[in-house]
């Protein structure tokens, strides 16, 4: 549609159903703002067609849609308050068309004046005569001239009104004279208040669309956070899939959750300079972010091309996460420490039943060990008779190292804390295992470091410690292989590391294997006790211990003692 002189009102009747005809069709306000620009520029005739929209009803924060030559452009920009001296000094460096815009759009001019009609729409045939208008600002009136000449020379500023308040102005400019009557701007003025309610409906669609799609992304962020069975990464993997959904251009959003160190990303994330992000903060400290980013340049809105609500929304996303993270880390933390008391309560029960077996199997396994030795001495005995003596003897010692690894385990024997060197114990104990590893084809390797402080600790409950690791390991390698013993200092603690390249640890045996009396092991070849009696001790030394294996690959044991540890002393 081309504007045509002496066009009929009909042709605005069909200009208002085009107009409404976009409210339906058009999804959201920048597309119908496009399309109406668009129609008005073709259907005018004019050089330029520009709408100002005050921005949830501020005056000093203004959405700009300009069409000039088929280029249309979507922006926002903050216009500030009017005061005097920008009109009549102009220190503000705004043009007099700008200056007489925001006056109109602020109702500072006097609308009775010759080129404002009756509605408050000013127009001009010719801007290169001079213009004097009067402002009201602090209840007074002042009278000025404006300069508005140009390249247009025909000029129209038509207010958009809503329920009597004005909520935006339509631009008409033509570079030729005369390019307009004041009957035809009065029918604009009719055609521009269905425009007015078309936009209003717009608004009003596009809040409760924006408003529907936050309220259904916290609907379903908040069913998510009831799955009580679900890990944090598939929470925040089905978290991640919500945001795109939520922001006003869904087809080129992706976002991205970074908690702890680990990212969780849309599968199209990468990065753009336009993204918004909001802080995860679990009981007052920083843990991650998440963030929100458009993969093309969008228009300028709130913040950048993002919306003001859509940054309450992701601060309130970032909120239920945090809130999600804390429920689950303190439900993971019940849950061990339901786990510590029962393996509590049951070391109590195994290690009074450690203690008596102990003790009751003591006494008598002394006497036999005593008189086998005691026979033993004798002369000229049979040759058979002193290889069974020879044997009670041994399983006698094998029985009364296990008994004292009860003792040890059930804490019946009180540590002796003195000052000792870890090199030391650790080389006095491989004394006893390299013909062991010669034999069964282990290289037996040692990285003792030659700086290594003295600790305070009980002797023997480490040489025990060392013992136990060693022989796992030896066991562990029945195909030969290399066994690493390591010392080292740390800034806090000297470390015992115990390494070799046997079958390995699986992820479940790993789980149990501080458990008494549980082994993988075949019957007859372990009491299930070592790895529980080297827990104790280190535990008893304030220690810790560190395990990192994979089947087929070996396993590492890191005893980590403390320095200067006096407690026990």
């Amino acid at each position: 549609m081309t504007l045509q002189k002496n066009y009929q009102p009909d042709d605005f009747h069909c200009l208002s159903n085009q107009i409404l005809l976009y409210t339906s069709c058009c999804e959201r306000r920048i597309e119908f703002v496009k399309e109406v620009t668009k129609l008005l520029h073709s259907f005018t005739g004019c050089d330029i067609v520009e709408l100002w929209i005050m921005k949830d009803g501020n005056p000093n924060l203004i959405e700009k849609a300009k069409i000039s030559r088929g280029s249309f452009t979507f922006n926002e920009s903050r216009i500030g308050s009017q005061e005097k001296d920008q009109i009549t000094n102009r220190k503000h460096g705004d043009s007099d068309l700008s200056n007489l815009s925001r006056g109109i759009l602020l109702g500072h001019y006097n609308p009775t004046l010759p080129l404002f009609t009756k509605k408050g729409s000013f127009f001009t045939c010719n801007t290169d005569k001079p213009c004097r208008i009067s402002f009201i600002l602090e209840d007074k009136t002042h009278d000025v001239n404006l300069d508005i000449s140009g390249e247009y020379k025909s000029i129209a500023i038509i207010p958009l009104v809503i329920d009597n308040k004005k909520v935006g102005i339509l631009h008409l400019m033509s570079s030729q004279n005369n390019f307009f009557t004041k009957d035809e701007i009065e029918l604009f003025e009719r055609t521009i208040l269905t425009l007015s309610s078309a936009l209003l409906n717009q608004l009003n669609q596009e809040a409760l669309s924006e408003r529907v799609k936050e309220l259904t992304c916290l609907y379903r962020i908040a069913k998510i956070a009831e799955q009580t069975n679900g890990t944090l990464d598939g929470i925040f993997h089905e978290i991640i899939k919500l945001l795109p959904p939520a922001w006003q251009y869904p087809e080129v959003t992706c976002g991205r959750i970074i908690f702890d160190g680990r990212s969780y990303s849309t599968k199209k994330y990468k990065v753009f300079s336009d993204k918004m992000a909001a802080d995860i903060i679990v009981t007052g400290r920083k843990r991650g972010l998440v963030e929100v980013i458009y993969l093309e340049k969008m228009n300028e809105f709130d913040e950048g091309p993002f919306l003001q609500e859509e940054r309450s929304l992701l601060n309130t996303i970032a909120e239920n996460i945090a809130l999600i993270v804390e429920r689950k880390e303190a439900s993971e933390e019940r849950l061990k420490l339901q786990i510590q008391l029962r393996h509590a309560d049951r070391l109590a029960t195994i290690g009074q039943l450690a203690a008596g077996v102990a003790h009751e199997l003591n006494e008598p396994l002394g006497n036999i060990l005593g008189l086998a030795q005691l026979a033993n001495k004798y002369p000229d005995l049979p040759k058979q008779i002193e290889q069974d003596l020879n044997k009670i003897i041994a399983v006698s010692l094998d029985a009364r190292e296990i008994i004292r690894q009860l003792m040890v385990f059930a804490r019946q024997k009180i540590p002796e804390k003195t000052t000792v060197n870890l090199n030391q114990i650790v080389n006095e104990g491989l004394v006893f295992f390299e013909s062991r590893c010669r034999k069964e084809g282990i290289e037996l390797v040692r990285l003792l470091s030659s700086d290594l402080p003295e600790i305070i600790a009980d002797r023997s409950q480490i040489h025990q410690v060392l013992v136990n690791l060693i022989t796992n390991a030896i066991q562990a390698m029945p195909k030969g292989g290399v066994l690493t013993i390591q010392t080292e200092v740390g800034e806090n603690h000297v470390s015992l590391i115990v390494e070799d390249t046997g079958t390995g640890i699986s992820d479940e045996a790993k789980k149990q294997m501080f458990i008494p009396f549980f082994t993988t092991k075949e019957i007859g070849q372990g009491t299930g006790i070592g790895l529980s009696v080297v827990h104790g001790v280190i535990m008893s030394h304030n220690g810790m211990i560190k395990v990192e294996s994979k089947l087929g690959i070996g396993a590492r044991f890191e005893v980590q003692l403390p320095l200067n540890d006096e407690s026990d002393k």
